[in-house]
């Protein structure tokens, strides 16, 4: 008898694809995802076995039309646990959840868990599963696998995503084949060894930085940092900070280190997790001209308002969203929030890119922004991928030593369940600090906004960062009279801001009156340089970052150069009860510190105060880590962590603004298609996400209105009333209390 594993409406049954032939080949496909990490053997039996309960006559009746629905995962998980009984589970939680998502292993969750699923009656097996499939007798556990003394159970959560994401993506990638093959479609992946290799990105980034004219002593400085960088290439994969401050070439130094250092172990990416949506496209961008002819083919990026580029074919724009899926590109842009949340992840979707992690350089750019929490559990995923997935994880920042343990040893203070055994790439970064100083910090006292604007009109260049949107845009205003007023926040879609920057830039660059008023969105790596930077009390990293936007070139002297810290007077514009907490802890180091602000004594203080001497309460506010202590490999809280752990606390729901022309052309099209046909990635660069209250009252006022709602529901909510968004200030509604997210940081 032939079972079959898919059918094809219309096709003959000799067309069809054999049971045998899907399962062994997605056990290939996972065992060689698997192998980089030493688990090839685990994730080839998870393959043989994940569609086992296709081997039932009630399944097979259904492939021929039977309206009854089957349940063809739990079986494999069953013999699983039956032939392994000491890691079963790690296969168990993966083939059951391969469809609907990973389970708890026992308890209440958003779906049956694993123990009820494997207690439920099934269809009856058919025997010849064992003549077709070459499932061993027994199973080794991953060779040299490292356990951690607090983290037992931890890491076997993490395992199991590891060997789940593997079947996930082999059991997509086998049956994409199968049909492109028997219904004649072209195959839009890029096939295997088509692209370019690291080799070529090496050679391409050389190139281009042999190009660069060390002419000025902040260019001889960037040129050292790079050679050192560079030379520490050969050193073991494991954990490395880069400290460099704001302007020292950070961005292409860790890309020329990633990708030395991934040649030369075998390595097969580079993963660059960056805290703002904003400047994802930003940091893209500079490397795909860094990268010359490859620049387009090898970076991609993955976050919440990735935008197909128009100038390419419907065709490459479908291959860009299949390499998405599961993150095979040899360079990766993307968001933390995008890295985390699929680290702690339990849906297909979300898991599928997870074993291309494994094996990879990530670069972890303004490593001390993690909200404070879930510090712990996002530190716990950077060691183990380190210690268990062949990772070498950079943390790439200007606030060193924020993530790091305790050592004794080397009389080095930090906090409890760091990060041991990170090694500096950067020369000596004191001493770069002091090289790279081209700024004076210093704190002015509070200021209500009318001394505040007073002092921003009487100067021709400078930006202003506040904690708030409605703060920003009430400077805006009290300054739009004045030629070259500018205004930045998240209530303007992303072609806006950009537009807004281009502009910005230049006058600049032009020396032209350029005032802006801007939310903390600027900070974190946004190219631009202003001769006076105000900061509203916040963090000392974000004073920091503040600071990477002035004199970020060394055009003035740095005691001509200032970032002048203030004090809100106004109480309209308090800041959110954990910014509030950051700006205290700031004040209280620089009262008791005598020398730089921003030198590295000052930053380890504030880091000390900040975190290190907090416990699980305020680093692991839902005891994710805790959970998984009380944990067995029974019952692993796969589905509540993974419900749990989340970046950002408030939803946001997104709402089309029709922009400009490409915007409107693509809300039409939006109308009447068949499908989405990459529609919605053309949308991304027009949204503007509004926290929920706000986007019910836009659309109680009849202000939004749904594209196609029978078909997608709220997916797609346009602005039908164009008078909210303003050409300068973007969306408004009625909310006074609303604080800009990304003020926290991501």
């Amino acid at each position: 008898m032939i079972f079959y594993g898919h059918s094809s409406e219309g096709r003959s049954e000799s067309e069809w694809q054999s049971l045998s032939e899907h399962l062994k080949a997605a056990g290939e496909l996972a065992g060689n995802f698997a192998s980089p990490f030493g688990a090839k053997q685990l994730a080839v039996c998870a393959g043989l076995l994940h569609d086992l309960g296709k081997y039932t006559s009630e399944f097979q009746a259904r492939l021929k039309g039977s309206p009854e629905k089957v349940d063809h995962s739990t079986w494999g998980a069953r013999i699983a646990l039956e032939r392994y009984p000491s890691l079963g589970y790690l296969l168990a939680y993966a083939i059951a959840g391969h469809h609907t998502g990973l389970a708890n292993g026992k308890g209440e969750g958003r779906r049956a868990s694993l123990q009820e699923r494997l207690v439920a009656d099934l269809p009856k097996l058919h025997p010849q599963w064992q003549d077709e499939l070459p499932v061993p007798a027994a199973l080794p556990m991953v060779p040299g696998f490292k356990p951690h003394p607090q983290r037992g159970m931890f890491q076997m959560a993490f395992l199991v995503r590891m060997l789940f994401s593997c079947l996930v993506d082999a059991d997509f990638l086998d049956t994409e084949a199968f049909y492109n093959r028997v219904e004649g479609r072209p195959a839009l992946r890029p096939e295997l060894g088509t692209g370019p290799t690291l080799a070529d990105l090496k050679a391409a980034l050389d190139l281009h930085l042999a190009g660069f004219n060390a002419d000025k002593p902040v260019n001889q400085i960037r040129a050292e940092i790079l050679q050192h960088v560079r030379a520490q290439a050969d050193l073991k994969p494991g954990l490395f900070s880069l400290t460099v401050p704001t302007g020292g070439g950070k961005t292409l130094a860790s890309l020329a280190f990633a990708l030395d250092h991934a040649i030369r172990h075998g390595q097969q990416r580079v993963i660059f997790v960056i805290p703002f949506t904003s400047i994802v496209e930003q940091n893209a961008a500079v490397f795909r001209q860094a990268l010359g002819p490859w620049g387009r083919a090898a970076v991609l990026e993955h976050h919440s308002a990735f935008a197909d580029d128009p100038r390419d074919s419907k065709e490459a724009r479908d291959k860009v969203r299949l390499v998405m899926e599961n993150w095979d590109s040899p360079i990766i842009v993307t968001t933390a929030v995008q890295f985390f949340e699929s680290l702690f992840a339990d849906r297909p979707s979300k898991c599928r890119k997870l074993h291309n992690i494994a094996n990879s350089v990530v670069i972890l750019d303004e490593a001390q922004t993690m909200p404070l929490k879930v510090l712990r559990p996002c530190v716990a995923a950077l060691d183990e991928l380190a210690r268990n997935y062949r990772s070498s994880v950079v943390l790439c920042t200007a606030t060193q030593p924020a993530l790091k343990a305790p050592d004794a040893a080397a009389d080095l203070e930090g906090f409890e369940g760091g990060l041991e055994n990170v090694r500096e790439l950067a020369p000596e970064p004191a001493k770069l600090f002091e090289q790279l100083k081209r700024v004076t910090v210093k704190h002015v006292g509070a200021l209500d906004d009318a001394a505040l604007l007073s002092q921003l009109r009487e100067r021709e260049q400078v930006l202003c960062i506040v904690n708030n949107r409605r703060h920003a845009r009430a400077l805006y205003q009290g300054m739009a009279d004045l030629i070259g007023t500018y205004h930045l926040t998240t209530l303007m879609c992303a072609a806006h801001r950009s537009q807004v920057l281009a502009t910005v830039r230049e006058a600049l660059k032009q020396g032209r009156p350029c005032r802006l008023a801007s939310t903390a969105l600027i900070e974190a790596g946004v190219d631009v340089a202003f001769p006076t930077v105000y900061r509203a009390e916040a963090g000392l990293d974000s004073i920091a970052q503040a600071a990477g936007r002035c004199n970020r070139e060394g055009r003035w002297a740095a005691e001509d150069s200032e970032v002048r810290i203030f004090a809100n007077a106004n109480d309209d514009w308090k800041a959110p009860p954990e910014l509030r907490q950051f700006a205290d802890v700031t004040r209280e180091v620089l009262r008791n510190h005598q020398g730089d602000p921003l030198d590295t004594v000052a930053i380890e203080r504030y880091f000390k105060q900040l975190y290190w001497q907090k416990g699980d309460e305020a680093l692991d506010a839902l005891s994710l880590l805790g959970l998984l202590r009380k944990a067995k490999i029974d019952s692993l809280p796969m589905d509540t962590v993974a419900e749990q752990f989340k970046m950002i606390d408030s939803v946001q729901m997104p709402v089309i603004i029709p922009f400009d022309d490409e915007a409107k052309s693509a809300i039409r099209d939006l109308e009447f298609v068949g499908g989405l046909q990459g529609i919605s990635s053309r949308l991304q660069r027009y949204l503007v996400q509004v926290p929920r209250h706000g986007f019910e009252a836009l659309r109680k006022a009849g202000a939004i209105e749904a594209v196609r709602p029978k078909e997608w529901g709220d997916q797609f909510m346009v602005l039908a009333n164009e008078s909210l968004y303003d050409p300068h200030v973007g969306l408004s509604w009625d909310e006074p209390s609303f604080i800009n997210v990304q003020a926290l940081g991501w």
